[in-house]
């Protein structure tokens, strides 16, 4: 697949009319690399990247990168959030940038779910109670749906996304490809997605298949809906109804989206360390682990082990083709891609810990009824403190390890 643009191609472009807009094609040249951004999945941990984001736009000169430096933009869970918003502003990536930072900054919990007692007593509790005594009784209750009701996200992503950007945004150049990822319930396949103005043909890949779709709020819920915690959500899958969860489960290769829509440079933003250092204090007590420890388990596995192992996967066929010489090079079908990795320098479960204490009083009663509110359970609270004191804190965090990579940044991006 050719990562190009060809002059026809923009000619047709601009021949397509814009109701209500003027018309301004960006036009790039043929051997000029696509750059494609990375941004994973982790509910409130998603505000890190919302940091590293606001250092890029004082990190790169606004005549080293055309008016958006992502071309191409992948997202998945939380990230495709963020991803979709910058790609609906993609035409002014740093005022979009700004929209993004604000609306972090200033998040509360009951923009993305129910947190008085009448909305958590229809879930939180609910599903408690049908966990603990289903078994009891042959007639069971409604199928609890999640632990939360995350209704109010649609609010907050309609206020801060205008899908309806997208298309044309596409045809004016401004970008290049979107894509978010989602996994169904119903079928186990994982789906990408993407929206391109040129023609890509889907892939398809072990449980794995692409769409070429208009992205919409509902994509959004659906790919953020995260396992246990928020409801799934419906959509169209080849010609029937399926139901959809976060896009970070069953998702073993979160990069080669980016890759498959023409990326050759690709910037990846994580939203935890990689290579966690273990928990250990000598002086504790061995204890048995409580339902947060096991879900903040399980879900640190589904958003980060999967970004791990296809980094590696990168790297390695990167330093193969390096040993090949050239002519075995232009005969395989592989082709480097270069990566640049800004993750946490800080564990975000610690962080989480400080702030488990802002969240509204029904909330914090609930998660420390599945052991959530201290340090040990902290992990899974890390994925749903929407709380602007902890937000802010990871914006900041993700601004100062995006600072401290300027070199590498500059670099990445051609510059000194």
């Amino acid at each position: 697949m050719t990562a190009t643009v060809s002059w026809t191609a923009a000619a047709d472009r601009a021949s397509v009319p814009l109701p209500g807009e003027s018309m301004s094609v960006l036009v790039r040249e043929a051997d000029e690399p696509l750059t494609g951004l990375v941004l994973s999945g982790g509910g409130a941990r998603a505000a890190y990247q919302v940091g590293v984001l606001k250092a890029l736009v004082e990190l790169l000169p606004e005549g080293l990168t055309p008016t958006n430096p992502f071309p191409i933009i992948v997202g998945t869970s939380a990230g495709a959030i963020n991803a979709t918003a910058l790609a609906s502003g993609a035409d002014n990536f740093r005022e979009a940038v700004r929209r993004i930072v604000a609306a972090w900054e200033n998040i509360r919990p009951e923009q993305v779910y129910h947190t008085d007692p009448w909305g958590l007593g229809r879930t939180g509790a609910h599903w408690l109670s049908a966990l603990a005594f289903n078994w009891l009784r042959k007639r069971a209750l409604a199928k609890p749906r999640g632990l939360l009701d995350n209704a109010p996200l649609a609010g907050f992503l309609a206020g801060l996304i205008d899908p309806q950007r997208i298309n044309r945004l596409l045809h004016t150049g401004a970008l290049e490809a979107l894509a978010i990822s989602a996994s169904s319930y119903t079928s186990g396949q994982h789906v990408t997605y993407y929206q391109s103005h040129r023609r890509i043909e889907p892939w398809t890949r072990s449980q794995r298949v692409a769409i070429q779709e208009d992205i919409t709020i509902e994509h959004l819920l659906a790919s953020s809906a995260i396992p246990f915690v928020f409801p799934a959500r419906a959509l169209q899958f080849e010609g029937r109804l399926e139901y959809f969860g976060d896009g970070s489960m069953r998702q073993l290769s979160p990069i080669s989206p980016a890759i498959h829509l023409g990326a050759s440079r690709i910037l990846v933003v994580g939203v935890g360390r990689l290579q966690e250092p273990p928990q250990h204090d000598p002086q504790a007590q061995a204890s048995y682990p409580s339902i947060a420890q096991i879900a903040g388990h399980a879900l640190s596995s589904i958003f980060l082990d999967g970004l791990s192992v296809d980094i590696e996967r990168l790297l390695r066929i990167n330093r193969t083709l390096e040993l090949l010489p050239p002519e075995g090079r232009s005969h395989s079908s592989l082709r480097p891609v270069e990566v640049l990795l800004i993750s946490p320098t800080q564990r975000l479960d610690e962080i989480a810990a400080r702030h488990v204490h802002n969240l509204p009083p029904m909330v914090r009663a609930l998660l420390r009824g599945v052991g959530a509110t201290d340090v040990r359970g902290a992990t899974l609270a890390s994925y749903l403190l929407f709380e602007s004191g902890y937000t802010r804190e990871l914006i900041n965090l993700g601004y100062a390890d995006t600072v401290a990579k300027s070199a590498e940044v500059l670099r990445f991006f051609g510059g000194t």
